[in-house]
């Protein structure tokens, strides 16, 4: 499964540049024959949480309607990133899955909101897990802050999943975080972590990118990369198998304990 990563500088408030910066690269990934194109976390607008009542995406149709017709077009599966939506009064951080057929796979709102950020104040949480399935291969999906708790993905895992997707507008101030938290997720789940960051800069942060591809035992596939462009690796997902029979992690877990 070929997979591209798109580690894209995000214009502040301007959904249109935006937009027109997600088909270009969907365009170029597509000719590269990707299987699976990730984008970051609230490509849209950016973190322009003050704005989201004049920018954010109402019930995401706008978004829908535009991975819907690329992903048909091009024969690709998109994980969307995540996005600004308004559903009735409220504000959601939500990513979605499309695959090769145009079908939505993928529905989810963030479910841990990042003060730091301020998303508890604008946004609203998230209330389930991301299972879904892209080429008959389940997968997870979780955005940003999600990764600072282990028993959060670990449920995804235990579920089916083989493959992890992180969406991310992850601070270069904290990115030494990113780097040892997508590892040990990664390790502790024997799965494919896939995990896209942004890069740029916002009134409040600056992003430097390394977007992650690691293997079910750590290998680092994708992951010093600091500028904006799309980066490819390869996953031969008969590795989680073998890795899980190798180390039987899940077996041996003590569910009369925990």
């Amino acid at each position: 499964m070929k997979i591209a990563c798109i580690q894209m500088d995000i214009a502040f408030g301007e959904p249109g540049k935006n937009r027109d910066k997600v088909i270009k690269f969907t365009e170029e990934a597509a000719q590269s024959k990707a299987d699976v194109i990730v984008f970051p976390e609230m490509w849209n607008i950016g973190y322009a949480l003050d704005q989201m009542d004049q920018l954010a995406d109402r019930n995401g149709e706008k978004t829908k309607q535009l991975l819907i017709r690329l992903a048909k077009n091009y024969q690709v599966n998109i994980i969307g990133g995540s996005v600004a939506t308004k559903k009735g009064n409220q504000f959601y951080n939500t990513m979605y899955g499309v695959n090769r057929k145009g079908e939505i796979v993928s529905d989810y709102d963030k479910v841990h909101l990042f003060q730091l950020m301020d998303e508890h104040l604008y946004l609203e949480k998230g209330q389930s897990l991301n299972i879904f399935e892209i080429d008959n291969i389940c997968c997870g999906g979780v955005i940003c802050y999600d990764i600072r708790f282990p028993e959060w993905i670990r449920i995804h895992s235990v579920k089916g999943a083989k493959i992890i997707f992180v969406v991310a507008q992850w601070p270069k101030k904290r990115i030494d975080h990113w780097q040892l938290l997508l590892r040990a997720r990664a390790i502790e789940n024997q799965c494919f972590v896939v995990a896209v960051n942004r890069v740029g800069i916002d009134p409040n942060n600056e992003f430097n990118g390394h977007s992650m591809v690691i293997s079910p035992w750590g290998k680092l596939l994708i992951g010093n990369e600091t500028k904006e462009g799309v980066f490819y690796t390869n996953l031969e997902i008969q590795e989680v198998d073998l890795i899980r029979q190798r180390i039987p992690v899940f077996q041996d877990r003590r569910k009369d304990l925990y």
